[in-house]
């Protein structure tokens, strides 16, 4: 998982395309979005789009890393859309004032695959790693189960059921909270394939239920390669609705498990 983690990170160009599809409730969305990524440390950019759709709504999410700023856009249906910023110099200095091993690294902290990576290491443990093979390639399965202290930190209730042996059931976890997660890792160059939420769907009690696959996604066309057109990590957005959230960001900012 830490290598996976690393081809990304270190990667000087990626281009990935996404598919996704997530259940909620009775209720199943697809979508499709793209992930691209150049340089490295401060001169590392990215863009992370993605859309997902369910009968006549969709639900988007646009992140972009341009150097300076990192802007977050989002349009939930019929909601009105936000659009947030944090200044990247002021999270690179605060990961300086950490003692962060590479304080330049700021994607983990920001946005896009590498933050979604970084917080699966952070939130859940992973175990044993099995061979197995994803549409003909040869690829490593690892499943997480959430580490007792941040399940503790998101549900306290749930704190003394967290640290016993065997740790938390899929069943006394709300609907819709992933209970594990499993990833799949090309065995022969450690790229990422797919990631998939497990969890109990529907009302509780479910005790003798077996928690399934409830959100997948899919990491095709993964390509190391550029250059890309500079414009892909251009965003100039309208300044209505526009929300610097950088001091309340730097001031919650912790260090990730390296």
């Amino acid at each position: 998982m830490a290598s996976a983690v690393a081809v990304i990170g270190r990667a000087e160009a990626l281009s990935i395309k996404l598919r996704q599809k997530v259940r909620v409730g009775d209720r199943v969305l697809v979508g499709a979005g793209r992930y691209l990524q150049s340089g490295r440390g401060e001169e590392q950019r990215f863009r992370f789009e993605t859309a997902l759709t369910c009968d006549t709504e969709t639900f988007e999410i646009t992140e972009v890393c341009d150097g300076m700023f990192c802007w977050i856009h989002q349009r939930n249906s019929d909601v009105p859309p936000t659009l947030h910023r944090i200044d990247v110099r002021r999270v690179r200095g605060r990961l300086a004032e950490l003692k962060a091993p590479d304080p330049d690294d700021t994607a983990p902290y920001l946005g896009g695959l590498q933050r979604c990576l970084w917080s699966l290491r952070q939130w859940f443990r992973f175990g044993t790693a099995v061979p197995a093979d994803l549409d003909g390639t040869p690829v490593w399965i690892t499943e997480g189960r959430w580490h007792p202290d941040w399940l503790s930190g998101v549900m306290p209730k749930l704190a003394e059921a967290a640290r016993r042996p065997g740790g938390i059931t899929a069943a006394e976890l709300p609907d819709g909270m992933p209970w594990g997660v499993r990833m799949w890792i090309g065995r022969s160059d450690l790229v990422l394939r797919r990631i998939e939420w497990l969890a109990i769907p529907g009302a509780r009690p479910v005790a003798a239920s077996e928690p399934e696959p409830i959100a997948v996604l899919d990491l095709v066309e993964c390509r190391f390669a550029g250059p890309f057109d500079a414009s892909a990590f251009f965003y100039q957005p309208a300044s209505q609705g526009l929300v610097d959230i950088t001091d309340n960001y730097v001031k919650a900012l912790g260090l990730m498990r390296q």
